[in-house]
C-alpha cells in the first residue's frame, strides 16, 4: 500500500512519513529553525525530503562501526579530500547528517555553509534499527542528489551493500549498480570514479 501525499507516491514502509498530509519544510525554512533557536543543534531530527525526520537511536555496535569506518576511510583518502563524521550535507530538499562522509577540499572551506552534493564524494550509513530507512529512504534522496557513491554498513547481515551510478533527479531516484562485499571481501574506496584504496570489510565490522 502506497500514501498520495501532493500526488506523490510515498511507499507505506517509508515509517517517517506521516499518513496525513502535513506542511513540509524548505531548506531554507530549516535553517532558518535553527538559526532561530525554534531547533537546537543537538535536537535528535535532520531534514529528509521536508520531513523533519527523528534520528535513530545508536546502540554500541553503531557506534563502534562509525568510528571503525571513520579511522579507516581516514587512513585511506587522498589529498584534497577529507572524512566527515555524522554532519550534515546540504541537499535540494534534504539535510541528512549520514554517519561517515568523504567531502572534498578542506573543512575550512565549509564555514559559512554545510557541503552540498558535488562536494561529496562518498556518503555511509551504519544501519541497524536504521537498515530500511538506509535502503529506502535516504538511498532514493543520495541518488536524486546524484552522489556517486553510497555504502550501507549493514550490521544485520554483516556485511556492506555499495551502490553506485545514481540515476540524478526525478520521482523515482536510485542508484542502478549495486554489489554486497562480506567479511571475507575488501571494499573499494572509489573517489571522482577512481579506485584510491581497499578496505577489509571484517576490519569495519564491530
Amino acid at each position: 500500500m502506497a500514501i498520495l501525499i501532493d500526488n506523490i507516491e510515498i511507499p507505506a514502509d517509508r515509517s517517517a512519513v506521516p499518513s496525513v498530509p502535513i506542511w513540509r519544510l524548505s531548506v531554507a525554512q530549516y535553517h532558518e529553525m535553527l538559526r532561530t533557536g525554534i531547533l537546537g543543534e543537538d535536537d535528535p531530527v535532520e531534514l529528509l525530503d521536508g520531513w523533519l525526520v527523528p534520528k535513530m537511536v545508536k546502540n554500541p555496535p553503531h557506534r563502534a562501526a562509525t568510528r571503525l569506518v571513520r579511522v579507516a576511510l581516514e587512513h585511506v583518502v587522498p589529498q584534497g579530500w577529507y572524512v566527515d563524521p555524522q554532519e550534515p550535507i546540504t541537499l535540494s530538499a534534504s539535510e541528512p547528517e549520514p554517519d561517515v562522509a568523504v567531502i572534498r577540499g578542506d573543512t575550512r572551506e565549509y564555514l559559512e555553509r554545510h557541503p552540498g552534493p558535488r562536494e561529496v564524494g562518498l556518503v555511509v550509513e551504519i544501519a541497524d534499527a536504521s537498515l530500511s530507512r538506509d535502503q529506502i529512504v535516504k538511498k532514493s534522496l543520495y541518488a536524486q542528489a546524484a552522489i556517486p557513491v553510497y555504502w550501507i554498513v549493514n550490521l544485520l547481515e554483516r556485511r556492506v551493500e555499495v551502490y553506485t551510478d545514481p540515476s540524478g533527479p526525478g520521482r523515482e531516484s536510485d542508484y542502478r549498480s549495486r554489489r554486497d562485499y562480506t567479511v571475507t571481501d575488501e571494499v573499494p574506496v572509489v573517489l571522482d570514479s577512481r579506485e584510491v584504496a581497499r578496505i577489509p570489510v571484517h576490519g569495519i565490522l564491530p
